[in-house]
């Protein structure tokens, strides 16, 4: 990706654009095959064989055998796509979300019950060293 875009200065933030779009095609089309029940029972029995069938990058690969959702993100997978996986290991869309975020699915939850994260903080990366 290339990093000179302003918007890859927001922290924990992957924006969905045409670039994002085109390196996550093939990992997006994957996840949403896990819409099918047939190819959910697939992809549990064998996941690494399963992945196989499609043109997805190495990274793309170890990113989703390790569940690692901000990384598939990054990569290019849309959100509700990616939503396809959690279910498919039988979580929720909250404890997908928690994981993002690095709090346990009940902090996850009451922090959004409670009007969600604080707008305070810092706002970019290349702001940061200097908080």
């Amino acid at each position: 990706m290339v990093a000179d875009k302003p918007y890859e200065d927001i922290p924990g933030t992957w924006i969905f654009d045409a670039e994002r779009a085109r390196a996550g095609y093939h990992l997006n089309q994957f996840l949403y095959t896990l819409m099918k029940e047939e190819n959910r029972k697939a992809f549990r029995a064998d996941e690494r064989a399963y992945l196989a069938k499609f043109k997805i990058s190495e990274a793309q690969r170890e990113a989703v055998l390790k569940r690692d959702w901000n990384r598939l993100l990054e990569l290019g997978a849309v959100v509700y796509a990616l939503a396809k996986l959690a279910f498919t290991d039988g979580r929720s869309y909250q404890y997908m979300a928690s994981q993002m975020t690095g709090m346990s699915e009940k902090e996850y939850v009451d922090m959004m019950l409670n009007g969600g994260r604080s707008p305070d903080g810092w706002r970019s990366k290349s702001e940061r060293g200097r908080h």
